[in-house]
């Protein structure tokens, strides 16, 4: 008899990717097997995400398209999971109240057993949950249950942290994430064992503030250069990678570390959002242009080829013309290896969302095309400077664009393509930069 099927539409950040993996483990832990066309499956999950409006519209639509499947098959088991869950409950019970399933960010752990009480007719109704660590005490252990024997892979995202506690005023994730707390590092680092004995070569840690990492683990002090430096000693990885730092928490240990350990990439990217003081304070951000300039400095002295790349928004509410050039002349500056780019999207419940002076539609797309336009202008000259450099660059397979050729990322995150053998796959080839273009590099194996 054949396995029951299973889909699950993702939208949003690396962590909801990486929580979609957890979701699908879970299911095939249950006997289901995934499928891509939900008409052939018995449950269908939607992993969301509420940072900007276009994913949500998005939910809304694809949540329409699976109500005709859902009246043709009533025993079908629909769920949203993730951050608009978390936010937006009352909202998809009565846009969608054929949803059986609303799961927050801190119950992905919990599918099994909710999944059960919906197949069993337990709890009628939509069955919701949405609990999150109370913001109290100054050390949290409550962290998102996860399995950790996890499915072979050459790269893989590892949740080191989860929540926020910067509260910036445009942002929702402090919300639909909760507060921030740290998974103990043994348990990290056993599951980056396990990775590693598989074959994976290189990881991604995933934080919303990773660097906040270990500030209020209970009983104990693990700063995040001092677990980057225990990963490090993890035989069989290769590269390390971490995403996002937070520039206030930018200490010179983690610059050290990140100069002194061979497998941490030489590749950063460390959100500015403006380039304007009064901008950067009515964001509660925390830091000054000059602060952020500084670690710039010091990234760059410590390792001349490291890539920085950032997050740029423009239009927050009160920008001026003369604030939204300061951005510009930072960007001039600093050049950055990529960003990015948007338009202030007001979410429900931010301090930014009812501030005054909300910057007109037309001015945010004119001037989000001209600040898109000078970056990307940046890049390719950046690109086209290190033609003919060698990179050691970890082969993935072949490109998506032109599968006659292989494809992998540079320590510095440029995308390389060149031809070569499918048993360079997995390895780590030196490859001489030939042609320059926006997304990377065309090369050739030395």
């Amino acid at each position: 008899m054949e396995k029951p099927g299973y889909t699950i539409f993702t939208w949003g950040c690396q962590m909801n990717e990486e929580d979609t993996e957890q979701l699908g483990l879970q299911l095939e832990a249950m006997g289901y097997r995934p499928v891509s066309d939900p008409a052939e499956a018995k449950v269908v999950l939607l992993n969301t995400c509420s940072v900007r409006l276009k994913p949500e519209e998005k939910v809304y639509s694809k949540l329409g398209e699976l109500a005709a499947i859902k009246e043709r098959r009533p025993d079908l088991v629909v769920g949203v999971c993730g951050c608009m869950a978390q936010v937006q409950s009352a909202e998809i019970r009565r846009r969608a109240p054929y949803v059986d399933l609303i799961i927050g960010t801190g119950a992905i752990g919990k599918l099994p057993q909710l999944l059960k009480a919906v197949q069993s007719g337990e709890a009628p109704g939509t069955i919701a949950a949405l609990d999150l660590p109370a913001r109290k005490g100054s050390r949290v252990a409550d962290v998102p249950a996860r399995s950790i024997l996890r499915k072979p892979k050459l790269k893989a995202h590892v949740p080191v942290m989860y929540g926020c506690d910067k509260f910036c005023t445009f942002c929702i994730v402090p919300f639909t994430r909760g507060r921030e707390r740290s998974r103990p590092p043994e348990e990290i680092l056993a599951e980056i064992q396990f990775l590693a004995r598989s074959g994976t070569k290189e990881v991604t840690l995933l934080g919303q503030t990773v660097n906040s990492y270990g500030r209020n683990l209970p009983g104990q002090r693990m700063t995040f250069a001092r677990l980057l430096q225990r990963i490090s000693e993890i035989r069989g990885i290769r590269r390390i990678r971490f995403t996002s730092p937070y520039p206030r928490d930018f200490t010179p240990e983690l610059i050290d570390a990140m100069a002194s350990l061979p497998p941490v990439c030489h590749h950063v990217h460390l959100p500015v959002q403006a380039g304007d003081d009064e901008i950067l304070a009515a964001m509660h951000r925390g830091y000054t242009v000059a602060e952020y300039r500084k670690i710039v400095e010091q990234l760059r002295r410590a390792m001349p080829d490291i890539a920085i790349t950032t997050d740029l928004m423009v239009g927050f509410p009160g920008e001026t013309e003369e604030q939204f050039l300061r951005t510009m002349s930072l960007v001039e500056e600093v050049r950055f290896d990529g960003a990015f780019m948007f338009a202030f999207s007001p979410r429900p419940g931010t301090k930014a969302a009812a501030m005054p002076n909300q910057v007109p539609h037309d001015v945010k797309v004119d001037r989000l095309n001209r600040l898109i336009a000078r970056v990307n202008a940046i890049v390719v000259e950046k690109h086209q400077s290190l033609l003919e450099r060698v990179f050691e660059v970890l082969v993935e397979g072949p490109s998506p664009r032109d599968p006659a050729l292989l494809t992998g990322r540079t320590s510095c995150f440029r995308t390389m393509v060149f031809p070569g053998s499918q048993d360079l796959v997995g390895k780590l080839v030196e490859v001489r930069a030939k042609e320059a273009h926006l997304w990377g590099f065309k090369g050739e194996v030395l």
